[in-house]
C-alpha cells in the first residue's frame, strides 16, 4: 500500500502522504485485509481533525462469529496520539456484511463513550467479502 508502512504488529502508521477518510468505502479500502480473516478483528482507525488516517490498529480479535471489545481499548490510542474522531470496524467471516444486534449495541455504547471524552464515533463498517455495510449510513451511529 502505498504511504503506509508496517511495523510487524497490528498497527499500520501512515508514513508520507495523509489518507483522508471520506466514506465507508474508503474504510473498506482501508480494511480489505480483514476480508481474508477467519475469526472477527475490531479495529480502530484515528483520525485528526481534518480527516486524515493518524493510525489503524487492531483492538480485539474473537472467534469465528463474536469479538469482546471494550471502550477502554477502543479509546486507548485515540487519547494517547489525539485524535479528534474514530471510526471503527470490523470483519463478519461468514460473508454477511449485515449488523447484528451485538453490532448496533456496541456501536451505541462507543458513541456514548466518544461524547464523554469528546473523542467523535464517527462510522462502524462492518466488512465481509460480499461488501461492506456502514452503520452511519443506515443511520444508527
Amino acid at each position: 500500500m502505498s504511504g503506509f508502512q508496517y511495523d510487524g504488529t497490528s498497527k499500520v502508521n501512515c508514513v508520507s502522504e495523509k489518507i483522508k477518510i471520506t466514506n465507508s468505502d474508503s474504510v473498506a479500502d482501508l480494511c480489505i485485509d480483514l476480508i481474508s480473516e477467519t475469526r472477527e478483528h475490531f479495529v480502530v482507525i484515528l483520525l485528526n481533525s481534518a480527516g486524515e488516517l493518524i493510525e489503524k490498529s487492531i483492538v480485539s480479535i474473537g472467534s469465528l462469529n463474536q469479538s469482546i471489545v471494550h471502550p477502554r481499548e477502543v479509546f486507548r490510542n485515540a487519547i494517547v496520539k489525539n485524535a479528534a474522531g474514530i471510526i471503527v470496524a470490523h470483519n463478519h467471516p461468514s460473508g454477511n456484511p449485515e449488523e447484528s444486534q451485538e453490532d448496533i449495541r456496541i456501536t451505541k455504547r462507543l458513541k456514548e463513550c466518544g461524547v464523554l471524552i469528546g473523542i467523535e464515533l464517527l462510522d462502524h463498517v462492518i466488512i465481509s467479502e460480499r461488501g461492506h455495510t456502514s452503520l452511519r449510513e443506515k443511520g444508527i451511529v
